[in-house]
């Protein structure tokens, strides 16, 4: 049976938890959130203690609760509570930490949920005031209409958060030219551990706490003027030195800047509050040069070079990351490059288009003049520089995938001199290759800083000593380079206990005084950078290793181990196109993002927190709201794929139980619609008692389904004898040479059954064409609603029957096309899941859509759309699984106007008509669709394939959506 939280759906955002009568320290802090009346604010349930047990490092810790307090004045008094109480503290932005900076066992505070206030955007003084949980995306569209923007540019920018940059000392790409986040704070509030208030910023500011007037800054300077000698010596070498805490801010000659200094504390000292940030202006011009060489440390010794011409950005990456992202998304994402096996791509920015043009210019002369192997020049397309940068932005998911088994971060963020770099790629290299290793190296060049995602064997025995031997000796070379354990990530936990391999004893002190002063009881962020845990202790990996879950379950195991929690999933990305993840677009809790649901299965493998098994109802839970789009197929640099997860677990979970009603009925509808059209004068009995409120209530509950939603239409009879018809006439009619030959066209379940489909078009369309099309002889359905459903092994059987009928076909060379698009899609991917051992799968693939074959059809001519505005909403399968391109050419060419949405239509097969859904299915459709549809005006054509789509569109916007065979048909249906 469904879990009745589960089955109801009425989430809340927070759980409010029964507080324990007890005097633990858990207990003191529940009763203290109890007494300031933000107990609904805390949630120590399994589900999400298992969901925030990671971030986006190697590690696990599972926190005691979560508290998401919605204003400062909440998170002042969860601090209080837990203070009073004894309990550690661990603040938690966006959860993308490389390095084990948002984990612990104590309480998680997620900022990110609601303080996401931007507060201020002031032009004249060029900065802005935001609460923590700001996302750093949001606060360059805020700043963007005054040609500001905040210049640390991390590969996380769309989901990071403000204050997580500032607990880590971000920097990203275009640090070079803009800094640090610790360069661009301006002023900070915070509550440190002892509960004192301070505000931060520049002396002169009248609302800055004086020295004089905090216990805490008096005795931290105090601190710093009996040891300016330590601190002059020590820190401050290099851009990047951003380990440990950066005491050089607090000299007298830098002003005695707590503010930059407190960037890169993680969470240690203090936890901000509210932030004043510098913003910069985005220079109007820039220009991409792209340089390429015999290899990447021969790249990284021409960076003191290209240094002196003064770029914003110079990244390094070599052949093995370019040929991981081409075998992962295709050879067309990546362009054609300058000659060479290592690269780096520079942005030179300007008032000026002609000095931008000159300065790149002279780059690439002396650039070339400096080393004769050297290849490239300007990258003049626009078009053609951002996929280029994009393939170092996918760079960190997609090296974690690499290679036949994961690659982990854990040396992530090394820095050295930039002038040393080349010396120390090599060396780094030898290192790799002396520990049996492989790694990816790519990173930040004009800052020295290099990201590696690295294969340890975590899951085999001896996995935690052979990790924590590399990293020994990872830290000795980089100190022996004058270098830093970390160049952007923050220590955390991955490399707090290295600090002693880059400072002396008396600098491992001061860091501990420093400790004292604002934390003198350890509750903030324990374990990271002061006492620090050993770099091998609590990784997931290793713990999952020896699970017997993972013994039995061994691949599943590891495909839900893909995530890394760079939490792409909860980015917006569907303005340019992106599919990933409506459910978490619609309620924003991590329990409804990709990765959220990641850790749940991952935690199901461990068997520790969830125990379980495949009877995990946290897992459940968590797979609830999951809409099955297979966004994350694509969009997740992992290539996690949560819809087929999803089946799996739900095919375990109900095994021999009894499954929820709309297993049976809503998933099964397509083998119900057969039977109602296979007798006829059954459908016109079916639709009129359907049409009568009462039995269509009734026939809803009986179906679990949602009372708010219209059931579909059943046709008068079988699409297929109707097409057979159709074509009969047609040859009687309209004879036509058939120039192209035959076309087999495959009927799927819901175009077979239900009015309204598109097959009399795609008939029309193909016989114009060229084509002679005939229709598939026998049923064959590809067994979706059982795989949606989880009921695997009906899935498997009806794929094998519709296999039997479609492979002798394709075998034959003949084409054979879809029409519904998810349908068509589950021979691109979940036939493979399902049936590998079948020697026919790998041919299934052949099944083209409409789009397909007309684009590769040389004479065909679209018609002429001039002056039509189109609304194409592509079926999240079709653009997850097949692409949309054949489809995007031939809307092209037609001359209309087209507006091509990102997103899912939230009904997303049964998802949306079940009982409980309803609110998220309308909510993902007013993400995208529904406003499109609405800015586009009545007049507007609204493009859908997919059955859902078409569905969804009627009963929400109230308008006929086109398939694209109706359209090139000509139907004027609106």
């Amino acid at each position: 049976m469904r879990l009745p939280s589960v089955l109801s759906r009425s989430r809340t955002t927070e759980r409010p938890t029964a507080m324990a009568a007890d005097d633990s320290p858990a207990g003191r802090f529940a009763a203290g959130l109890e007494r300031a009346r933000i107990a609904d604010r805390y949630d120590t349930s399994t589900l999400t203690r298992g969901l925030y047990s990671s971030d986006g490092s190697i590690y696990r810790l599972v926190p005691t609760g979560v508290v998401r307090p919605r204003s400062t004045a909440e998170l002042e008094q969860v601090l209080a509570s837990a203070r009073a109480a004894g309990v550690t503290v661990t603040a938690r932005g966006a959860g993308t930490s490389c390095a084990g900076n948002a984990v612990g066992e104590g309480i998680v505070v997620d900022t990110l949920k609601h303080l996401t206030r931007i507060l201020e955007v002031d032009p004249a003084t060029r900065t802005a005031v935001v609460e923590p949980g700001v996302v750093q995306a949001w606060l360059q569209q805020a700043a963007a209409p005054h040609g500001l923007r905040f210049g640390p540019d991390p590969s996380t920018s769309t989901r990071c958060t403000i204050g997580g940059m500032i607990g880590n000392n971000a920097c990203g790409p275009r640090a070079l030219g803009y800094g640090r986040t610790a360069d661009n704070v301006v002023g900070l509030e915070v509550v440190t551990g002892t509960g004192e208030k301070l505000v931060l910023g520049p002396a002169e500011d009248p609302a800055t706490t004086k020295v004089a007037d905090s216990p805490a800054l008096t005795a931290l300077k105090k601190l710093v003027d009996a040891n300016l000698a330590t601190i002059r010596t020590e820190f401050g070498h290099f851009s990047r030195q951003v380990s440990g805490y950066s005491l050089e801010h607090l000299l007298p000659e830098n002003g005695f800047d707590v503010a930059a200094f407190f960037a890169g504390t993680e969470g240690t000292l203090g936890m901000v509050t509210r932030a004043r940030v510098r913003l910069v202006s985005d220079a109007p011009h820039k220009m991409t040069v792209a340089l390429g060489y015999p290899t990447m440390p021969e790249a990284a010794d021409a960076t003191p070079l290209l240094l002196e011409h003064h770029p914003v950005a110079i990244e390094g990456l070599d052949r093995r990351i370019v040929d991981v992202v081409a075998e992962r998304q295709g050879p067309a994402a990546v362009p054609e490059l300058p000659g060479g096996d290592g690269w780096v791509f520079l942005e030179i920015v300007g008032e000026d288009p002609a000095e931008v043009r000159r300065r790149s210019q002279a780059l690439v002369d002396a650039a070339l003049a400096a080393n004769p192997a050297a290849r490239g020049g300007i990258v003049e397309e626009p078009a053609l520089a951002a996929r280029l940068w994009k393939i170092r932005a996918d760079g960190a998911g997609l090296a974690g995938v690499a290679f036949d088994k994961p690659a982990y971060a854990g040396w992530e963020d090394s820095a050295v001199p930039p002038a040393r770099l080349g010396a120390y790629l090599r060396d780094l290299d030898d290192l790799l290759a002396r520990h049996g290793l492989r790694g990816l190296p790519y990173g930040h060049f004009g800052d020295g800083c290099v990201h590696c995602r690295i294969d340890w064997p975590l899951t085999e025995p001896g996995g935690a000593s052979g990790y924590r031997a590399f990293i020994e000796d990872a830290a000795d070379l980089v100190a022996r380079y004058g270098g830093s354990m970390s160049g952007e990530h923050g220590d955390g936990r991955a490399r707090s206990a290295l600090l002693p391999k880059m400072y002396s004893p008396a600098a491992i002190a001061l860091f501990a005084q420093v400790k004292r002063i604002f934390d003198p009881e350890n509750l903030l962020n324990p374990g990271v950078l002061v006492d620090p845990v050993p770099v091998e202790a609590d990784i997931r990996a290793v713990a999952a290793g020896p699970s017997a879950f993972r013994r039995e379950h061994r691949h599943f195991s590891d495909e839900a181990h893909r995530c890394t929690g760079v939490g792409k999933c909860i980015a917006d990305t569907t303005a340019t196109g992106g599919v990933m993840c409506p459910s978490y677009q619609a309620t924003r809790n991590e329990q409804d993002s990709t990765r959220g649901r990641s850790r749940a299965l991952q935690e199901m493998v461990n068997g520790d927190l969830f125990t379980d098994g495949w009877r995990s109802v946290e897992v459940l839970e968590a797979l609830d709201l999951c809409l099955s789009c297979k966004g994350c197929r694509r969009d997740c640099p992992t290539g996690i794929d949560m819809a087929a997860y999803k089946a799996e677990f739900l095919d375990h979970y109900y095994a021999g139980r009894l499954r929820p009603r709309d297993h049976y009925l809503i998933g099964l509808l397509p083998m119900w619609g057969r039977l109602v059209t296979g007798i006829p004068g059954l459908h016109r009995i079916a639709n009129a008692a359907l049409g009568l409120a009462p039995i269509a209530a009734i026939a809803k509950w009986t179906a679990g389904a949602d009372r708010r939603r219209n059931i579909p239409t059943f046709a008068p009879g079988r699409a297929t004898r109707a097409g057979r018809d159709l074509l009969h006439l047609e040859q009687v009619q309209h004879p036509r040479r058939a120039r192209h030959g035959e076309v087999v066209i495959w009927t799927d379940s819901f175009t077979d059954v239900f009015a309204g489909g598109a097959l009399p078009s795609v008939i029309k369309v193909l016989l114009e064409a060229g084509y002679a099309p005939r229709l598939l002889g026998r049923e064959a359905c590809c067994g979706l609603s059982w795989i949606s459903t989880g009921q695997l092994d009906g899935a498997r059987r009806r794929m094998r029957q519709a296999m039997d009928a479609i492979h002798p076909i394709l075998a034959a060379g003949t084409p054979v096309i879809g029409i519904e698009p998810s349908c068509t899609s589950v021979w691109r991917s979940d036939v493979r899941d399902l049936l590998p051992d079948d020697p026919r799968t790998p041919d299934m693939a052949g099944v083209l859509t409409l789009a397909e074959l007309l684009a590769r059809t040389p004479d065909y001519q679209v018609p002429d759309l001039t002056g039509t505005t189109i609304v194409a909403q592509p079926h999240c399968h079709q653009a997850s699984v097949i692409g949309y391109a054949a489809d995007t050419e031939l809307l092209r060419r037609t001359g209309a106007e087209v507006r091509t949405l990102g997103g899912c239509c939230g009904l997303a097969g049964n998802f949306g008509s079940v009982t409980g859904h309803y609110e998220v299915s309308v909510k993902v459709a007013e993400h995208d669709l529904l406003p499109a549809i609405e800015t586009a005006g009545p007049d507007a054509v609204i493009l859908a394939d997919g059955f859902s789509c078409r569905t969804q569109v009627a009963d929400l916007a109230d308008r006929t959506a086109l398939t694209l065979a109706e359209l090139l048909a000509g139907s004027s249906r609106r």
